[in-house]
């Protein structure tokens, strides 16, 4: 009898491990369709469309070299450099421009005007993964160049424009589909990438919510005082945040609490729509409060990819089939 016992429960943990590791796998490689690579497509093209136009005036005057430009180019290169020597930078353009002939003003130009193109090709759908490349480099250099004048944005567009650049591109509604007709996407290889993309803004939420947790500045709402009221980003009036000053603690902590819960209510079907448009709203806010138009537009891109268009797996794998065969 003991050892029928042990033959059943030798017999019982080999299952159990393949059942978790389908379940494991179930979860990493989900079957989707492309209509969220679309949205994340379009709205990254959109992105970097107005990054590009709103630096018009000043894409010189920001990255040129030390006499040329606000801080000099060389200062937020040397930061960079401190991290890693291979990190991007519109110094190596200039670099290789220069053992071309090419001014520095005049590889500057080129580089915005490749990213300018870049961003209208990403909406159109037109050489959609040269276009995602070329978007992502010149993108990061400009950031890593900048060093001292990015902020949180250029980090959250580099990362969404990097997981673009690998997705399986193009889309079907994108240009290069109508020119082009290309075999369906694999539906496992397009929700890999989508599961990618939210597991990222599950860890950037959980690990935020708990970094506000720890100070007080968001418990009795003097963090959001300092950020309303700061030079650059004061917007909303400050008779009015006075008015609206026992507020503040409660929206600090709501706003906590609504990251930190983030990677488990997003998943919950009841609750993914009100976390999901409680997220949106925020950014919203942050982006209209303060001015942090592209923080706010790029969150804003990544939640609605990520989350914001349902999932169709059976449906994908169902089209997928019926096109093979």
């Amino acid at each position: 009898m003991s050892s029928l016992t042990s033959y059943a429960e030798a017999e019982l943990k080999p299952n159990s491990l393949h059942r978790g590791w389908q379940r494991f796998l179930g979860f990493l490689f989900p079957s989707e369709s492309d209509t969220w690579l679309t949205v994340f497509r379009i709205g990254l093209g959109l992105q970097v469309t107005v990054y590009a136009l709103f630096l018009r005036g000043d894409w010189h005057y920001l990255f040129a070299s030390s006499g040329k430009g606000l801080v000099g180019r060389e200062v937020g290169e040397a930061i960079t450099s401190f991290d890693s020597p291979l990190i991007p930078k519109l110094g190596w353009l200039v670099a290789v421009g220069r053992n071309l002939n090419m001014s520095e003003e005049t590889v500057l130009t080129v580089a915005w005007v490749a990213l300018l193109s870049a961003g209208c090709l990403l909406l159109l759908g037109l050489f959609s993964r040269p276009a995602a490349i070329v978007a992502w480099f010149v993108h990061l250099c400009a950031a890593e160049s900048g060093g001292l004048l990015a902020y949180g944005a250029d980090n959250f567009m580099t990362t969404a424009l990097f997981y673009l650049m690998l997705s399986p591109l193009p889309d079907r509604y994108a240009f290069d589909n109508w020119v082009v007709k290309n075999k369906p996407k694999a539906p496992h290889i397009l929700g890999f990438w989508r599961r990618v993309l939210q597991v990222q803004l599950c860890f950037v939420y959980f690990i935020g919510g708990i970094a506000k947790f720890l100070g007080n500045g968001w418990w009795d709402g003097s963090n959001l005082w300092r950020s309303l009221i700061r030079p650059s980003f004061n917007l909303v009036p400050p008779n009015l945040l006075v008015q609206f000053k026992y507020a503040l603690p409660l929206l600090g902590i709501s706003i906590c609490l609504l990251e930190v819960s983030y990677p488990i209510f997003i998943w919950l079907k009841k609750t993914r729509w009100i976390w999901l448009g409680c997220i949106l709203a925020m950014h919203a806010a942050i982006g209209l409060m303060m001015g942090l138009y592209f923080f706010a537009l790029v969150m804003i891109v990544m939640n609605l990819a990520a989350f914001g268009v349902p999932s169709t797996g059976r449906r994908a794998q169902a089209t997928s089939a019926t096109t093979e065969q």
